[in-house]
């Protein structure tokens, strides 16, 4: 077999793996992002701005993987203002401006449900603060915001990251983990 042959063939067989790296656009641990969001509620966050962050991608079918999350999060961080969770709601249909209007008003009353549901962690852990202010919901009609996190977004619809203080990704998972697994990650960044 000639060089020309042998090249051929090892770039026919090593090309679905360089284009599966390329293409996916995934986000490296370690590396520092400073994704924009602006809420339900009309709050600029970012991942970068000084707070720990733990972002959760869903569609509207995996609200209850969202609240598993939530319930995940260690009691530690409830009311720490160093901490925070995100949920990116991403739907999957288009919606014209009445549907966003409908979509974003019930949205809202899930998130006011969510909000008493917390505030009775909040009450047992004696955290004098309202646990709706603690609650940020993004809306993302168009898949503009979750593109910020990698072009593989379409394929992973329910993805778990956290992010350190200063935007470092310090773990990232496609579905809900462990509290421990969580823990172990917020720990680790205090």
């Amino acid at each position: 077999m000639n060089l020309r042959a042998l090249q051929f063939f090892l770039v026919i067989a090593i090309a679905p793996f360089i284009n599966a790296a390329l293409l996916s656009g995934a986000l490296s641990s370690g590396a520092i992002y400073s994704l924009d969001f602006v809420d339900i509620d009309g709050n600029k966050l970012s991942t970068a701005d000084g707070h720990v962050t733990v972002l959760v991608l869903a569609t509207t079918a995996e609200r209850e993987k969202v609240h598993v999350v939530g319930e995940r999060v260690p009691d530690f961080c409830l009311g720490n203002p160093n901490y925070r969770m995100i949920t990116i709601v991403r739907f999957t249909s288009r919606h014209t401006a009445i549907g966003r209007r409908i979509a974003t008003g019930l949205v809202k009353h899930r998130v006011n449900e969510a909000a008493r549901r917390l505030q009775g962690r909040y009450d047992a852990n004696k955290i004098s603060r309202d646990a709706r202010k603690d609650i940020f919901t993004v809306l993302d009609f168009d898949g503009s915001v979750s593109s910020q996190l990698d072009d593989s977004a379409q394929a992973a619809p329910f993805r778990v990251l956290v992010f350190a203080r200063d935007g470092k990704l310090l773990a990232q998972w496609t579905d809900v983990p462990s509290a421990k697994q969580l823990a172990d990650v917020l720990k680790e960044s205090r």
